[in-house]
């Protein structure tokens, strides 16, 4: 018998910016390296690959026994490599120039290093735009990958998707394929045997269709229990075999092949989208849990099928709304952007290119998306990867005031709206602290940034409610939780990985920035304030007046608001400073005044620090003796004190908090309860340190004090230092991007 079905099987492989050393290698022995043994064994089997430029960086410096093992399979025809945007960005996220010059970079990169043609690219989680279209016939490729929701979105039904279609943007074509949702539903949680079974009714309903299956390369040994069935249990030795046997009927084949030997099925233009998951996951959570429900009660009555393709849940970008950290995240990084584009056609002398050539390989990392969204696993809720992307932007960013000449001794100022909410933030930046403040909320320092160790103190997240919170109260209610296993475990029970997570589902009433002034009742306790009650003023989120000052080697930025303190109205000003002279510190002053006599005062000055995790005795706390009061994860209740400081020894920080006025202090941590591949888990976020003033004002009503912030991080730059002397720098380029 003759070919009657073709089957594309696309595999992709990724691991985020900054994600630990031992996730690479735990996904390499699982997965990557086992996957491409089992296709040495069999030569008939061709596959379409892709892995991430993060992970292909890594596989090259610590695994490039990987790389000449792949060359060769590309050489013998085995497998056709996907390019794509370099480190795996949404290409929502971005602008123009960056998608374009994204995936010029790993087109060249790819051909250069497994001297092949690259034609196809993978669609990071397949989020699509029309206007994409163009940027990858820019770019110099030919076609992508989608998954069958997006065409059924633009009115097509299954039987019209075993093939791929033809679309453009501004004249400029592309070929695009829909990936099987079934495929994936499939592959490789039922026998092997379904999916034969499932392509041969298609074959024979459609003979000469083109099916395609793709999906992540973890599925098949990373993700919880995949390694028994996949490998230990030989799913996939088993379904090449099967696959080897159906040859006569089922032609194994790549998506070049395919387009140098199958007609397109005609053109189509596809509605922005992502798959039916990451649509559902980017609602608000409220709305999230509407539509659940919606689609649960709809999908019982018998016209489900015809209505399906037509519901529809929301669109990547809102993600950015829905987290504003991710917002922040997402506005500092065209930012950074911004200002590459502006000194690349600057005129720069040869050493001022190299800088900025150096700058757009920081930018492109921390483009990556994994920190800029929440679904199924943790993403934007893991410290550690947000923490990645601000170290990159941060790296970019000194690298280009190097290219614009500015080296020791400099500080500048100015206001603009740099986290696109129409109104103006006002930046304090010099050769080691960037600070940024946001007058509109709060007066809010909402971002800090060492230059020296490429870290934002500032990298916090909020507590807020999740769907998946619900299931964790139910589970508790209903006694079925377990301490092992994935999400969930195949008796039905909820995986918390560890007791008492109810208990820690808590949703902050202001954002967990530094600056956050608070107008508290007197006689407060440590226990409301931490579980955010008490407030008798609208100083915490209320709108400040905003003033730049610049003078000589120092600038400053003064704000300002007029509020409430219960019936009576106050005013609190805050002057934030840095000095070229001191350039590791950060001084606020701040001025109370309007005050009623005779009236007890408690005002608290907030302060977060992300970036230094908890749970280790070299993370802690320590006085204005110098004596450690508690590791980062305590709570801490200090009695007139004119100093905290913390320290991170692993991380070679300690951050010092000095007031002119003892204080009593308080500290707590802000732990979030997130989801991930093992279960349901509480990962610490940051430190809220709030020292606090109890007092009458004086006759003038009026009352000051002055917090000094200190970053000393001598002990990290020493141990950078040392790392880049023993490592030499990456092979990486990125010309002509």
């Amino acid at each position: 018998m003759s070919c009657r079905v073709r089957l594309i099987l696309a595999f992709h492989n990724h691991q985020p910016i900054g994600n630990f050393d031992g996730v690479f290698e735990d996904a390499y022995a699982r997965s990557y390296l086992p996957f491409l043994e089992l296709l040495e064994q069999f030569p008939e089997i061709p596959v379409v690959l892709h892995n991430s430029g993060s992970l292909l960086e890594w596989l090259q410096e610590q695994r490039p026994e990987y790389i000449d093992r792949l060359r060769a399979l590309v050489a013998r025809g085995q497998v056709e490599l996907l390019g794509g945007p370099y480190y795996e960005p949404i290409l929502a996220s971005l602008p123009q120039r960056d998608r374009v010059g994204q995936m010029i970079a790993y087109r060249r990169h790819l051909e250069r290093l497994f001297e092949t043609k690259i034609r196809g690219m993978w669609m990071p989680e397949r989020v699509w735009e029309q206007t994409f279209a163009s940027d990858i016939a820019d770019a110099g490729l030919e076609y992508t990958l989608l998954d069958d929701t997006h065409f059924k979105n633009a009115g097509l039904v299954d039987d019209q998707l075993h093939g791929y279609y033809l679309s453009e943007n501004n004249g400029k074509l592309i070929k695009v394929f829909a990936g099987s949702e079934r495929l994936r539903y499939l592959i490789p949680f039922k026998d092997p045997q379904a999916t034969i079974d499932h392509v041969g009714l298609i074959a024979e309903r459609a003979p000469g269709s083109v099916l395609v299956f793709g999906d992540d390369g973890e599925k098949f040994g990373v993700w919880p229990g995949s390694f028994n069935l996949v490998w230990s249990d030989g799913w996939l030795r088993r379904f090449f075999e099967l696959l080897s046997q159906h040859r006569h009927w089922i032609k194994i084949t790549t998506g070049s092949e395919t387009l140098d030997n199958v007609a397109p099925q005609g053109r189509i233009y596809l509605p922005d989208s992502s798959y039916r998951e990451m649509n559902e996951w980017s609602l608000p959570t409220e709305r999230q849990k509407e539509y659940r429900e919606a689609v649960a009660e709809a999908s019982t009555q018998p016209n489900w099928s015809r209505l399906q393709p037509f519901v529809r849940a929301g669109n990547w970008r809102n993600f950015l709304v829905k987290y504003p950290e991710a917002g922040e995240m997402y506005a500092r990084m065209l930012t950074v952007s911004q200002t590459l584009q502006e000194l690349d056609h600057a005129g720069l002398p040869p050493e001022g290119r190299r800088l900025v050539a150096r700058a757009r390989r920081e930018l492109y990392r921390a483009q990556c998306n994994c920190p800029y969204w929440h679904g199924a696993f943790g993403g934007l809720y893991l410290p550690h990867l947000r923490n990645a992307i601000y170290g990159r932007l941060i790296e970019a960013d000194s690298l280009l005031q190097r290219a614009r000449g500015k080296l020791r001794r400099w500080v500048e100022a100015d206001a603009r709206d740099f986290d696109l909410d129409s109104r103006n933030e006002i930046r304090l930046a010099g050769e080691r602290l960037v600070a940024f403040l946001a007058p509109g909320r709060g007066g809010h320092l909402y971002e800090l940034d060492d230059r020296a160790v490429k870290l934002n103190l500032l990298a916090t997240l909020e507590r807020r409610p999740e769907p998946y919170h619900d299931r964790i109260r139910e589970a508790v209610r209903s006694g079925q939780q377990s301490s092992t296993g994935g999400g969930v475990d195949p008796n039905g029970a909820v995986c918390c990985k560890q007791d008492g997570l109810d208990e820690k589902l808590q949703s902050d009433v202001w954002p967990r920035k530094s600056l956050v002034d608070h107008v508290l009742r007197p006689g407060l306790t440590f226990d409301d304030w931490a579980a955010g009650r008490g407030h008798v003023g609208d100083f915490a989120n209320g709108a400040y007046a905003g003033v730049l000052r610049r003078g000589r080697g120092r600038v400053e930025a003064r704000l300002s608001r007029e509020g409430s303190l219960g019936p009576y109205r106050i005013r609190v000003a805050k002057t934030i400073s840095l000095s070229a002279g001191d350039p590791n510190t950060i001084t606020t002053k701040y001025e109370l005044s309007q005050l009623p006599r005779e009236v007890p005062i408690h005002f608290g000055v907030e302060f977060n620090f992300a970036a230094m995790p908890a749970g280790a005795q070299d993370r802690y706390y320590y006085d204005q003796r110098g004596r450690r009061v508690g590791d980062l994860g305590a709570q801490i209740q200090l009695p007139r004190q004119e100093r905290l400081g913390m320290v991170d020894e692993w991380l070679g920080l300690d951050v010092c908090l000095d007031t002119s006025v003892p204080a009593d202090i308080w500290s707590t941590p802000i732990q979030t309860v997130s989801q991930s591949e093992a279960g349901f888990e509480l990962i610490h976020q940051s430190c809220a340190v709030m020292p606090h003033w109890q007092f009458f004002a004086g006759e003038d009503g009026r009352w000051e004090v002055t917090l000094t912030l200190s970053i000393d991080s001598s002990a990290a730059q020493a141990r950078l230092l040392s790392s880049a002397e023993a490592r030499p720098e990456g092979r990486l380029t990125l010309t002509g991007a």
